[in-house]
């Protein structure tokens, strides 16, 4: 069965994001040749599932090629009907029924890239199987959380941990199944 990994960089204090989906504190481990494993990550994978407020904000600095290369298909999770560009789906349906879906079928394992209310919402139906956080040595004080309240305890296994220059700390959990 495939699997559910989240991908997500957050400050120490816990955030993904400064006020306003402020991404900037990311350039403070910003170095030239390093991607701190995304590439091969994403060998790993030929799905992935976003909410549509990080989607939009990927597409405005980035591009949309940054998801949809051609080989993967993109979920967005919204509200909003539209259609489909490419191999991204906008998709309004129930998040859990899309996963289970996704996780039945054969193909690489699937990649979530946020937003916390997507991730959130994945926590409280025990959807995520691994999660890959890379914290950023600074403490932002407000902003968006990566993990909110009222979810279920979950217990996790470290798989690994790697250091780098920066001061970027990769930690690398799968959940633990009781």
């Amino acid at each position: 069965m495939r699997k559910l990994i989240i991908y997500i960089a957050t400050s120490l204090d816990g955030y993904i994001a400064k006020p306003n989906d402020d991404l900037s504190f990311l350039k403070l481990v910003e170095k030239e040749g390093e991607d701190y494993g995304y590439a091969e990550f994403t060998a790993t994978i030929d799905t992935i599932i976003l909410g549509r407020k990080t989607y939009d904000w990927v597409l405005k600095e980035i591009g949309s090629s940054h998801y949809d290369n051609g080989d993967r298909n993109v979920y967005v999770i919204t509200r909003t009907q539209k259609a489909s560009v490419g191999k991204t789906t906008f998709y309004t349906g129930e998040l859990n029924e899309l996963v289970q879906q996704l996780k039945s079928q054969n193909g690489k394992n699937i990649y979530c890239d946020g937003g916390a209310e997507i991730i959130n919402e994945l926590l409280k139906m025990d959807l995520i199987d691994e999660m890959i956080i890379s914290v950023i040595p600074v403490l932002l004080g407000n902003g968006t959380r990566l993990f909110k309240d009222g979810r279920p305890e979950q217990l996790l296994e470290l798989l690994s941990t790697k250091t780098f220059e920066t001061g970027l700390i990769q930690m690398h959990f799968k959940r633990k199944k009781e």
